[in-house]
């Protein structure tokens, strides 16, 4: 019996374990995923400092003339105080002088020679931004599971850090079986195609964090099957295959599996495209067995190894959902649930064009999948479906 979508990724999601940690440099850890909180070591900023370049002064009324006695830079404090009737040139970021409660910017001042003469009010605080304004220390400003992108990085460091530890990167293997098969810009004899599963679906394990270690074109011979296949789970964490997973008598992908002991957790899912769909493990390795057309194979890549991915990172691994309303019916599927590719406007989801299983281009600018439950007749226009998000 075919499983449900969230049935089936229940069972990938318990064969998951977490990979190993290790110490990652910083300016290395884009894409990665922390295994640590990260707190801040200290306040920043450190010293309360100056929102603009300006003049520092005490808090007082407009009208006044004051006598410049030193700078302020960025990196280069200034040594002496401000003391009544005074100010202290001062740059953007520089730190705020002792006996300073406030900043006036160049525009509002008028100055001649070393005094200057104050344009506008001055109260305290002005273009002042205190210590810790932005991290307190002690603050757990990147807990674990977060994956680094720029901002974080920059984060990491701003806490003091320049180190972290991560779980390692997981290591995937792409396998697309098939005759037909021919390597991008090949010329194409009769019943060939170019491949793009393979492409494809490394492009979603790297989006998704792995390490891609090999994307191979396999014929549809028995002896190249397991060979490729048995390479594949003594190099990678995660293997995905596409195509030969049928029952034919040139899909040699699931008896090659069983031979090299790997176990079967299940076989179909209720879902279109994707029926076809195959998921086992050899030990702490994932195997996913995809359909061969290739929207299905992004689609169940998708809804079962990215998950798998994040997970084995510690990363979260749900999949974010939102409800939108049909700007077109959709035909229900009797027994299936449908994964319709959608663009979302305001909350109205909208079919990306033709929906077959073949038609690669329906992944083009989808925000998402909305889930069509199986059923009888139609989901009318503006009946209200989940949309499971693609980024």
């Amino acid at each position: 019996m075919a499983l449900s979508i969230e049935a089936a990724r229940r069972a990938v999601l318990a064969e998951v374990h977490p990979l190993p940690i290790e110490e990652v440099a910083v300016q290395d850890a884009l894409g990665r995923v922390l295994a640590e909180d990260v707190a801040a070591a200290a306040d920043v900023p450190a010293f309360d400092n100056s929102a603009m370049d300006g003049f520092a002064v005490r808090a007082g009324a407009a009208g006044r003339t004051l006598r410049l006695v030193g700078e302020s830079r960025a990196g280069a404090p200034a040594a002496v105080a401000v003391g009544e009737g005074e100010a202290i040139r001062i740059s953007t970021g520089a730190a705020i002088p002792d006996g300073a409660d406030g900043v006036l910017q160049l525009e509002r001042v008028a100055a001649d020679g070393d005094q200057i003469t104050l344009e506008d009010d001055v109260d305290a605080g002005r273009n002042l931004r205190p210590a810790g304004d932005d991290l307190r220390a002690g603050d757990v400003v990147l807990p674990a599971g977060t994956r680094f992108a720029a901002a974080e990085i920059g984060l990491a460091v701003a806490c003091g850090r320049a180190h972290v530890t991560c779980a390692r990167v997981p290591r995937v293997a792409v396998l697309a079986t098939g005759d037909e098969l021919v390597a991008p810009g090949s010329p194409l004899g009769p019943g060939q195609i170019h491949e793009t599963n393979g492409l494809t679906l490394a492009a979603l394990a790297t989006s998704a964090g792995a390490d891609v270690v090999g994307a191979t074109v396999v014929p549809d011979i028995e002896a190249d099957t397991r060979e490729a296949i048995a390479d594949a789970l003594e190099r990678a964490d995660v293997v995905v295959l596409s195509g030969g997973v049928s029952v034919g008598p040139h899909d040699h992908v699931k008896p090659a599996l069983d031979a090299l002991g790997v176990r079967e957790v299940f076989w179909r899912v209720a879902l279109r495209p994707g029926r076809p769909t195959w998921f086992g493990t050899r030990g702490e390795t994932l195997v996913f067995g995809l359909p061969g057309n290739p929207v299905s194979a992004m689609v169940t890549f998708l809804l079962f190894a990215r998950p798998a991915l994040a997970a084995m990172q510690g990363a979260a691994h749900e999949a974010p959902r939102v409800v939108a309303r049909l700007a077109e019916p959709i035909p229900r599927h009797p027994d299936r649930d449908e994964c319709v590719r959608v663009t979302l406007h305001d909350g109205v989801a909208t079919p990306t064009g033709p929906q077959g299983s073949h038609q690669l281009r329906s992944m083009l600018r989808a925000d998402g999948l909305a889930i069509v439950t199986a059923g009888e007749g139609d989901a009318e226009v503006g009946s209200e479906v989940e949309v499971e998000l693609l980024d």
